[in-house]
């Protein structure tokens, strides 16, 4: 069969229309990828309904669209790693600590505070009303559940709790994995801190360790449970929020990130974090006053710390109290190496 030039100039304007629609679709959808961001989240920030609270706002002056991977700390930190998101939002300081030495991040500060309670049954059978601190309610409970009177339920899923969880453990004198795992009153329900706390709900004698932030976001329907302990400064618990480093994923949405950091340690963010409340109960406290200091006793170190602690690359000067306008950080100017 004879190709005429015809049907050869038919073949190649076809192709190129192919080609250009192609281009097009796939930039339309950078375009669109752009306008994503894909925040990887302890579970906490999502069930307590923080995150409903504070993202209309972000999204609606960004014109960006956040995809919320609500997990526990440790999936969080380990889905930065693989670059499966721009940044994390998560509570387990040493965690992110090692995340950061690692080079998996490019930046981190401190955003908020709240605190774990001790929760169980209304009777309190180990009564823990009665003990001075978290360490003997650990002991308490231990001896109590060695009796056979109580039961206490573990997060079990590395998240930032359980990971709190486990170091009142040792704090209490006890080796975690010898101690405490394999006991017949210690169950690990592997799941979020929602469904952690239906799980003790169910029982009359079991216990468990929850933020405050969810406990008071669900207490109403945990008719069965109160908390048995609290205010104790072993169980504070910062909240801090890291990039993902763009250097070894540089697919992620970088730009976007810095920008949430921004709004989450800015005068509107810090603010809408205070502004969030339950039944009149605040549920999350912030961390930024207006010379960029922190605001508690949070283990949380001020920006000069921060900036001792991991040298920021491409800040001249470094980040200080000089460099917050409003307690907002310039981190525009943050600049990644490639």
């Amino acid at each position: 069969m004879e190709i005429t030039q015809k049907t050869m100039t038919l073949i190649a304007i076809i192709a190129i229309a192919a080609i250009i629609a192609s281009t097009a679709y796939y930039m339309l959808e950078d375009e669109e990828e752009q306008h994503i961001l894909i925040l990887a989240t302890t579970t906490s920030t999502y069930d307590s309904g923080l995150l409903d609270y504070m993202l209309p706002s972000f999204e609606e002056d960004n014109d960006c669209e956040v995809d919320i991977l609500s997990v526990g700390t440790g999936q969080a930190l380990e889905t930065g790693k693989r670059g499966d998101c721009d940044v994390v939002l998560v509570h387990a300081r040493s965690s992110e600590d090692q995340f950061m030495a690692d080079g998996y991040g490019s930046m981190r500060f401190c955003v908020m505070y709240n605190d774990f309670v001790i929760v169980g049954p209304l009777a309190d059978p180990a009564n823990l009303a009665l003990v001075i601190n978290v360490t003997q309610a650990m002991q308490t409970i231990y001896t109590k559940g060695e009796e056979g009177n109580v039961q206490f339920i573990s997060r079990g899923d590395d998240s930032g709790t359980h990971k709190r969880e486990k170091s009142l453990w040792e704090l209490a004198g006890y080796e975690y994995n010898t101690d405490i795992t394999g006991k017949d009153w210690y169950l690990s329900a592997g799941s979020g801190m929602a469904a952690t706390l239906r799980a003790t709900n169910e029982y009359t004698d079991a216990y468990t360790l929850t933020d405050r932030g969810t406990w008071i976001a669900l207490k109403d329907d945990l008719s069965n449970l109160k908390i048995t302990f609290e205010e104790d400064p072993d169980l504070l618990n910062p909240y801090g929020v890291m990039t993902v480093n763009q250097t070894l994923h540089p697919y992620v949405n970088f730009n976007l990130a810095k920008k949430f950091v921004k709004f989450l340690i800015s005068a509107e963010g810090q603010q809408l974090i205070d502004s969030f409340t339950k039944e009149g109960e605040q549920l999350f406290f912030s961390l930024w006053d207006e010379d960029g200091h922190h605001k508690n006793d949070t283990n949380c170190p001020t920006i000069e710390e921060e900036e001792q602690n991991r040298p920021l690359v491409g800040l001249d000067p470094p980040p200080s109290a000089a460099a917050l306008n409003e307690g907002i950080l310039v981190i525009e100017k943050f600049a990644i190496p490639s």
